[in-house]
């Protein structure tokens, strides 16, 4: 164990982790967020440890923190480690305790942000603090990224800072941040611990269906709100084929082994509908990233009911595997039809990562190290994260904010979720998984 990795170290990354909470970071999108309390926060105490911290801001108040610490090694690559310090809206009278109050109660650290990302913002803190007071340096140089915006477009966080600041992040080819190296229980006994190696890409859609504006009580083929619904419809309603990407394929064929069946993934008549039925609970870790998705998520039309409206918007959250978007683009065409039109109201590249990397290794190693009885299997998020506007600096991205986490807990359902909350002992188990990982890389 390592010894810097104290009693204050442990205490502090709890106490972190609720009082980042209590900084109210509601991203409510539209550029309706302030982060610059939490920055500010944070740029206090890594500046404590000796570091030099900039605060960058695109927009007043939605500010940015970058630091650097310079490793050992000045020929060895440099490595970014980020989190983002806004979170996604709270209503109080939902929750079981207020969103924003950082209580800790019987050992669980409640409120908005406690997994999505608070709680990895405070384990990066503790481990540099940790690293100063016994003066440790790693190999690499680590360049750590406080970012607002990745609730909404990114355009305020490390959209700005890849576009306006890329001298910050000069020499860093690789990078980890959400979501990975968390427990996840797929049965008795099958404790796993997904490391992402991947993110759909973000195609979010604005449709437009246009129409002929009349009286309501008459008859009207070129109904706007007629032919957005035909279209919303198809669209919901659509089977999208199969798509195996390399990160895919390797989950599926380590999750297979995990339950002991025989599946070749790569098999030209590998059925991977039979094995997700196959696989049980850990089914949830691939099934969303096996095809492209696009679900209608809001409509909007007319302005009084005895009036048809002459055009009617949806607006639909399509996720994109690598490699798909022609097909993608191709589909939304066909479905839509000749009286809707679509266009990408936000668009994000897909990623892909190697899990046959010494970087995939180090990380697979440092979670054995502490949780020698789970299974590390890759994996791809349905979703995404801010490792795409940092992939245009040629930064390949892990999801890597480890916990360990008791039977029961559902962290993907706590993602943007009511009563989100983290445990004391994750926190704990985080810090040190992520300290043995950064000295190593």
């Amino acid at each position: 164990m390592a010894e810097h990795i104290d009693g204050r170290a442990l205490d502090e990354v709890v106490s972190f982790t609720s009082e980042l909470i209590r900084i109210d970071t509601t991203n409510r999108g539209g550029g309706d967020c302030r982060e610059r309390p939490a920055a500010e926060y944070v740029a206090e105490r890594l500046a404590a440890t000796g570091l030099e911290p900039v605060l960058l801001e695109r927009t007043p108040g939605r500010t940015n923190v970058v630091a650097r610490i310079e490793g050992t090694d000045s020929s060895a690559d440099a490595l970014l480690v980020h989190g983002h310090l806004d979170v996604v809206p709270a209503e109080p009278a939902d929750w079981e305790v207020h969103p924003f109050s950082g209580e800790i109660r019987d050992g669980v650290v409640w409120g908005r942000g406690a997994i999505d990302m608070k709680n990895m913002d405070a384990m990066v803190l503790a481990v540099v603090r940790a690293w100063a007071r016994a003066g440790i340096r790693p190999r690499r140089d680590i360049v750590i990224a406080y970012t607002a915006d990745e609730e909404a477009s990114a355009i305020d966080g490390s959209g700005f800072l890849a576009d306006h600041h890329r001298g910050l992040f000069e020499g860093c080819t690789e990078g980890i941040s959400e979501a990975g190296a968390f427990t996840f229980h797929a049965g008795p006994g099958t404790a796993l611990y997904p490391i992402a190696a991947g993110e759909r890409g973000t195609g979010w859609l604005k449709l437009t269906a246009h129409g002929r504006a009349g009286h309501g009580s008459k008859v009207n083929r070129a109904n706007a709100v007629s032919r957005l619904a035909a279209a919303i419809t198809r669209i919901g309603e659509h089977q999208w084929p199969v798509r195996l990407t390399p990160t895919v394929r390797a989950a599926l064929a380590e999750l297979a082994a995990v339950y002991g069946i025989a599946a070749d993934p790569a098999a030209p008549d590998f059925d991977v509908d039979e094995l997700l039925g196959k696989l049980g609970p850990a089914a949830a870790l691939v099934e969303a990233t096996v095809r492209n998705s696009a679900n209608p998520t809001m409509l909007e039309a007319g302005y009084k009911i005895n009036v048809i409206p002459g055009h009617a918007t949806a607006y639909v959250d399509g996720r994109i595997l690598p490699g798909g978007e022609d097909e993608f683009r191709d589909t939304l065409d066909r479905l839509t039809g000749p009286d809707v039109d679509w266009e990408f109201h936000h668009k994000e590249v897909a990623l892909q990562a190697p899990v046959d990397s010494p970087t995939y290794a180090k990380l697979r190693a440092a979670v054995e190290e502490f949780a020698p009885e789970g299974r590390v299997v890759p994996y791809c998020m349905s979703g995404g994260t801010d490792a795409k506007q940092f992939s245009r600096l040629g930064i390949t991205g892990y999801g890597f904010s480890p916990l360990r986490l008791p039977p029961g807990f559902d962290y993907p359902a706590l993602f943007h979720g009511v009563d989100e909350r983290v445990p004391v002992d994750a926190l704990h188990f985080g810090v040190r998984v992520l300290d043995h990982y950064l000295r190593a890389a």
